[in-house]
C-alpha cells in the first residue's frame, strides 16, 4: 500500500525542536513531556474529506480545527473556548457540513465547584452556531450532563441526531406549557433548525438508553431509589423486539463493588443480527456475550480468556458497528470478528515503522475511508487516513509533536514474586542506553484502584526514564483486568495485599540489581498516590522519597465526603468499615514515615478533594516529618494544563534527585 504525508502534519510540527534528549536539561525535557496531547479528540466527516479535531490552546484552553484532506491546506480554527474554565471535549459530524461539539464549563455552586456540559451545533466553518442542549429560564433545577449524542445517522433524516435529555420540571407561573416531566428521556433533534421530537418519554428511574445505531432505541437501563432517596445497588435492563414498544426484562446488574461484572452489562445492539453485545462474568473473569432480542433471549458466549478479562468492545463508523473485542495480556489484543478489518489491521501495522498497534477511530459513510491511530510504547501515536478504494495511507497528525527527535524507552512486560510467592505482573522501563543495573529507580503504582497499567506510551514513565530512572509499574492485587480473585475486595479494603505487592516490586528491583538500594523511590497519582503514601506505613525504610499526586489520604474522610450524594450507599460500601479505615489511611499513621514527601493537587479536583492532601500535609508536619504540598489553582484531577504538568515533572525530578543523592542537572 502507498504511503503519503498530508499537509495537516506540518502545522503541528512547525517549530518543534529535534534536539536529542541527552543534550537537554531537566526543565527542557519537562516542558516537552509536560505538553498536552495535541489531539484531544478527532473525527472524520461522512464523506471522508474533512477532519475536525480538538486541541489544547495556549491561552483559552481548547480550540477546534477543521482540515480539508483533499486540498492539504492548513487547518482552520473554527471555535475556541472562552477561558480555561471552559473546555471543548469532542466534536462529531451529523453531515459533511455540520458539527456537534460538547463543551464543559466550571461553576462555583454554593462554594463547591461543579462541571456543567452543553452541546452545540455549528457549520464546518464555525458559522451558524446553535445550542442543542434544551435549557430555559423556567427550569427548577440544573442538568449538568447537557445530553449525549446516541446516534449520528438517523435513518432518512440527514442532519438529525438522537440525543439523551434529562428533563427538568419547570415553573408553571405565566406558562400553560411548563414542562412537568422529570428524568432521562431521548429526543430526535435537527441540528440546523433545532426542531425536536420526543422519542422516549422522561423516566425518573432511567439511567441509560442504547440504540441500534440508526435512530431506534432498543435497550433501557433503570435504577430504582430506596425510600431514603438513595439509589439501589442494582441496575435493571430491558429490551424491545424489533418494531415493538413493550419493554421486556433483559438482565440485572449489581452496582455494589463485587470484583466482577456483576451480571450482564449491555453495550451495543447489532440490528442486522438482532442481538445485544455485553459483558458478564464467566469462570471468574469478564467475557463477551450476545443475547438475542427476538424474544428467545438466546445467550451466546463470544469471547473469553482463562488468564485475563475480556473488557473492550471494538466498534467502528457512524453507526458504531461492532467489529471485535479486546483484552490485555502483556499487550492489548484485538480479536476482530470482521475478517476484512482483521486482515487490514495486520497489513497496516506491518507497513508502518516499528509495527505499532492499530486502532480504528472513525469511518466515512460506507466505511470506504478509515481514520486510524497507530501507537506503541516508543511512539505516542499518529493518526492516519486509509482509503480502501485507492489503498493509500496518509499521515494526518502526530499525537505529541513536541517529542519528535527523542528516542523513547521500550516498556518490557515482567513478573516478580510477592512475599507469599504469587507472581505479580508489571512493566519495566529502563533509561535508553543504560546498563540496567545499579540505577535510581521508581515504583509507580497505577490509579483506580479499579484499573490496571497496560503496555504503551506513558508520558510520566518516559520522562523519568529520560532522566535516568528505571520505572516499574506493578499490576498489584486489587487491579482490574485479571478476574475477581485478583481484584480481591478492591485496593482500599484489601490494602495490605495491594500495598504489599507494591512494596515487593521495590524489593524485586533491588534484588535484581536494577535499583541501587539507597536510590529507590515511589511515585503515584490518585490511588497510586495513596499507595505511595501508604507504602510508608507498611515499610518506612524501603523507599527514600515519596511523590503523591492527587492522593487519597484518609479513608474515613473519603467515606464521609459521600454523605448526601445520590450514590452514597455505593461509595460507602466500596470503602467499607472496620479496622482498615484507620490502619489503611496514611494520614492516620504519620509517625511511620521516614522518607520525605512531595504532593501535588489541583484545588478543583472533583475525584479526590484537595482537603485530602492538605490533611496529609498537616498531619506530617504535626509529626515533624518533611513534606511539601504544591497546589494548582483552577485545575482538576488530571492536571490538564501544560504549565502545571511541566512544573510537576521538573519539581518532582529535582525532589527525587535531592532525596536520592543524584546530580541536580
Amino acid at each position: 500500500m502507498k504511503r503519503r504525508v498530508l499537509g495537516v502534519v506540518a502545522v503541528l510540527m512547525a517549530g518543534v525542536s529535534a534536539v536529542p534528549a541527552a543534550a537537554q536539561d531537566g526543565l527542557a525535557l519537562a516542558q516537552r513531556f509536560g505538553a498536552l496531547e495535541a489531539i484531544r479528540s478527532i473525527s472524520l466527516s461522512p464523506d471522508g474529506t474533512k477532519i475536525a479535531y480538538v486541541t489544547p490552546h495556549p491561552t483559552v484552553g481548547t480550540a477546534v480545527y477543521v482540515a480539508d484532506l483533499t486540498t492539504g491546506a492548513a487547518p482552520v480554527r473554527i471555535i475556541a473556548s472562552a477561558s480555561k474554565d471552559e473546555q471543548i471535549y469532542w466534536c462529531g459530524w451529523p453531515t459533511a457540513a455540520r458539527l456537534v461539539c460538547k463543551v464543559s464549563v466550571d461553576f462555583n455552586l454554593a462554594g463547591r465547584w461543579i462541571k456543567v456540559a452543553r452541546a452545540y451545533a455549528l457549520n464546518a466553518d464555525g458559522s451558524d452556531a446553535k445550542l442543542l442542549t434544551a435549557v430555559n429560564s423556567r427550569q427548577l433545577g440544573l442538568d449538568g450532563s447537557g445530553g449525549n449524542v446516541l446516534d449520528w445517522d438517523v435513518a432518512s433524516k440527514p442532519g438529525a441526531v438522537l440525543m439523551s435529555r434529562y428533563f427538568i420540571q419547570e415553573d408553571r407561573a405565566g406558562s400553560l406549557k411548563a414542562e412537568q416531566r422529570q428524568g432521562l428521556g431521548v429526543e430526535e433533534v435537527d441540528t440546523v433548525t433545532l426542531k425536536r421530537r420526543n422519542v422516549e418519554p422522561a423516566r425518573g428511574d432511567a439511567r441509560e438508553y442504547i440504540t441500534d445505531g440508526h435512530g431506534t432505541v432498543r435497550i433501557l437501563g433503570t435504577i430504582a431509589s430506596n425510600p431514603d432517596g438513595y439509589i439501589r445497588e442494582e441496575m435493571s435492563y430491558f429490551y424491545r423486539k424489533q418494531g415493538a414498544r413493550e419493554w421486556l426484562p433483559l438482565s440485572k446488574l449489581k452496582l455494589a463493588d463485587t470484583g466482577g461484572v456483576g451480571g450482564f452489562n449491555p453495550y451495543a445492539v447489532d440490528p442486522a443480527k438482532n442481538v445485544v453485545y455485553g459483558f458478564d462474568d464467566h469462570e471468574g473473569r469478564a467475557a463477551l456475550f450476545s443475547i438475542a432480542l427476538d424474544g428467545t433471549e438466546t445467550r451466546q458466549l463470544l469471547l473469553s480468556r482463562d488468564d485475563v478479562d475480556v473488557d473492550g468492545l471494538v466498534r467502528i463508523g457512524r453507526d458504531n458497528r461492532v467489529v471485535g473485542a479486546s483484552y490485555a495480556t502483556e499487550m492489548r489484543v484485538v480479536d476482530y470478528f470482521d475478517p476484512e478489518l482483521k486482515k487490514l489491521a495486520g497489513a497496516l501495522s506491518r507497513s508502518l515503522p516499528g509495527k505499532p498497534s492499530i486502532g480504528f477511530v472513525d469511518a466515512s459513510s460506507g466505511e470506504t475511508k478509515l481514520l486510524m491511530v497507530a501507537a506503541s510504547d516508543v511512539d505516542p501515536g499518529r493518526y492516519y487516513l486509509f482509503d480502501k478504494t485507492t489503498r493509500q495511507l496518509g499521515e494526518v497528525l502526530p499525537v505529541r509533536p513536541e517529542l519528535a527527535g527523542i528516542t523513547l524507552a521500550p516498556m518490557k512486560p515482567v513478573t516478580y514474586p510477592a512475599a507469599d510467592g504469587t507472581q505479580v505482573p508489571g512493566y519495566l522501563t529502563l533509561p535508553p542506553g543504560s546498563s540496567g543495573k545499579g540505577l535510581p529507580a521508581i515504583v509507580m503504582p497505577h490509579g483506580g484502584p479499579g484499573s490496571r497499567d497496560e503496555w504503551g506510551f506513558d508520558w510520566l514513565v518516559q520522562f523519568y526514564a529520560q532522566r535516568g530512572y528505571a520505572v516499574l509499574q506493578p499490576n498489584f492485587r486489587g487491579s482490574t483486568g485479571y478476574g475477581s480473585a485478583w481484584y480481591r475486595k478492591n485496593g482500599f479494603q484489601s490494602w495490605r495485599d495491594a500495598i504489599g505487592d507494591v512494596n515487593d516490586a521495590g524489593r524485586w528491583l533491588v534484588a535484581q540489581g536494577i535499583a541501587a538500594p539507597d536510590k529507590l523511590a515511589i511515585v503515584g497519582w490518585s490511588y497510586g498516590g495513596y499507595a505511595a503514601l501508604q507504602s510508608q506505613v507498611l515499610d518506612p525504610s524501603l523507599y527514600k522519597a515519596v511523590v503523591a499526586v492527587a492522593p487519597v489520604t484518609d479513608l474515613e474522610r473519603l467515606r464521609a465526603g459521600a454523605a448526601g450524594a445520590y450514590n452514597q450507599t455505593l461509595i460507602q460500601k466500596f470503602i467499607g468499615q472496620g479496622p482498615h479505615i484507620k490502619e489503611g489511611s496514611p494520614a492516620q499513621n504519620p509517625g511511620s514515615f521516614k522518607a520525605p514527601v512531595l504532593m501535588f493537587h489541583g484545588d478543583r479536583d472533583l475525584n479526590v478533594d484537595i482537603g485530602q492532601a492538605r490533611f496529609m500535609a498537616e498531619r506530617l508536619r504535626g509529626a515533624g516529618k518533611p513534606v511539601e504540598l504544591v497546589e494548582f489553582p483552577g485545575l482538576a484531577h488530571s492536571l490538564t494544563d501544560a504549565a502545571a504538568r511541566t512544573r510537576l515533572l521538573s519539581e518532582s525530578d529535582a525532589f527525587l534527585r535531592k532525596s536520592l543523592g543524584l546530580p541536580a542537572n
